[in-house]
């Protein structure tokens, strides 16, 4: 009777937190609330009623208490000094100027080929990824400078759309990702391990992507019709393009690089980042204080925000372990007539449906720590599944209503576009994110490669 008490409990603290996030209400206080509405419900229980009598489980204000300590943690972490250092590379590459010149000498070099501006808005989109891991930035920078492009050579309205909003969302896995670093935090690994892991299956996604565009255009001619009065390639076309790439190239290998050649952690690499994106703005003419400003501006927002749900999120899951939530969890998992693997399944099918209504940042901080433990008590390479969970999160940026990627196409698309042509768009390419998923699945060396040859060496 107890333990079904406590169950009720948990179930209870995480229905009224998917209940809550539909009151357009701060999720960060949500999670905060509801942390000291069941601290208070709990101490009230333990006191006046005899439901927790012997019982392991019972939460009172002594017991969340520990949330102070837990916060001290959070805030004393050395590896989440990179959020914010990634998060400034990110929207001062934004504002450098370098995508619109890759657009252009891109569209021009695959301009002869059938979709071959869907194949620039991917190729940018896959260097962008590498550079900056800012979804919003991303969606946002490609629909402006993308869209009005492949609207006038009279792309699909829909295919359009769907390639700008998935590709925009590859940052979120293709390292540096500030989703990967949370991820390694929360789990306690490596966020090197996560990077070389995620590499592999981040290109991946962005190649299938590429496929796709092109199977589509040239079986349907009205989707991605090639454009007229292409200019013909030439030596001086290609060194532009080489020129036009070396920039983000040289900043991914300075960030990437000196963290996979063990020259630098993670949280040194994101400071190098930072500062060749300075620099980057500087020589490109686009930097001056107005700029600085808003960059840092921006940047102190977005970890602000982040920050905020890591506060609130400690405080959740500190109530809800204490009420038992952990072993309900596993509990729940562990009894599945399905083994090792269809636990795993299940997991993801559930991430998957939570990406419905959930951002990555609460299904990140909330249940990848309740179900990370079970995994590795199963045996499973728990960098291996914190990749899969990526890769299956990332669908959350696409599937309505709670798309982010859907919200900041919209915002930004031109004159014309409708939520249906977005909707449209999208459906082909979240099944592309669940065949990557599959094949992550399937393939266990496409994330576990990587990792094994930076060690050997």
């Amino acid at each position: 009777m107890i333990m079904e008490f406590n169950e009720i409990l948990c179930i209870s603290m995480f229905a009224a937190f998917i209940a809550l996030l539909f009151t357009g209400f701060p999720v960060a206080w949500i999670l905060g609330g509801l942390a000291v509405a069941f601290t208070a419900l709990g101490w009230y229980l333990s006191a006046y009623t005899d439901l927790f009598a012997n019982s392991f489980y019972s939460v009172d204000w002594a017991y969340s208490s520990a949330t102070v300590d837990r916060i001290w943690d959070v805030m004393h972490n050395w590896v989440l000094v990179a959020l914010p250092m990634f998060v400034f590379m990110g929207l001062m590459l934004d504002r450098s100027g370098l995508a619109s010149k890759l657009l252009t000498d891109f569209a021009k070099l695959f301009g002869r080929v059938k979709g071959g501006l869907a194949v620039t808005i991917a190729l940018i989109g896959i260097l962008l990824a590498a550079s900056t891991g800012i979804i919003g930035a991303s969606v946002v920078l490609l629909s402006v400078l993308g869209l009005p492009v492949m609207m006038q050579a009279k792309y699909s309205k829909s295919f359009a759309s769907g390639v700008v909003c998935s590709v925009g969302t590859l940052g979120i896995l293709i390292p540096p990702s500030i989703m990967l670093v949370l991820m390694a935090d929360r789990l306690a690994i490596s966020v090197g391990d996560l990077f070389l892991g995620a590499l592999i299956p981040g290109v991946l996604l962005g190649s299938i992507y590429i496929i796709y565009i092109l199977v589509v255009a040239n079986f349907s001619k009205d989707m991605a019709p090639r454009p007229d009065n292409v200019e013909p390639i030439t030596g001086k076309l290609v060194w532009n393009v080489f020129l036009a790439v070396l920039p983000p190239a040289g900043l991914i290998l300075a960030v990437l690089g000196s963290i996979f050649a063990g020259i630098a952690t993670p949280t040194e690499a994101s400071g190098v980042g930072a500062f060749g994106a300075l620099l980057l703005a500087f020589f490109s003419g686009k930097l001056n204080w107005q700029v600085l400003k808003d960059v840092c501006r921006e940047t102190t927002k977005t970890t602000a925000f982040i920050f905020a749900i890591f506060l609130g999120a400690t405080a959740f899951s500190l109530v809800f372990r204490g009420l038992g939530g952990d072993e309900l969890i596993e509990g729940a998992l562990l009894g599945l007539p399905f083994g090792p693997t269809g636990i795993i399944i299940t997991i993801l099918a559930f991430t998957f449906l939570l990406g419905f209504f959930l951002d990555w940042i609460e299904i990140t901080l909330i249940i990848l720590p309740l179900v990370g433990p079970v995994v590795a008590g199963l045996g499973f390479d728990l960098v291996w599944f914190t990749v899969l969970f990526a890769v299956c999160l990332q669908t959350s940026f696409l599937t309505p209503p709670v798309g982010f990627a859907l919200f900041y196409l919209k915002g930004t698309a031109p004159e014309g576009i409708s939520v249906k042509h977005i909707y449209a768009g999208v459906l082909p390419f979240i099944g592309l994110q669940l065949l990557g998923l599959v094949l992550v699945f399937v393939f266990k060396d496409l994330v576990t490669w990587l990792p094994s040859i930076a060690y050997s060496n």
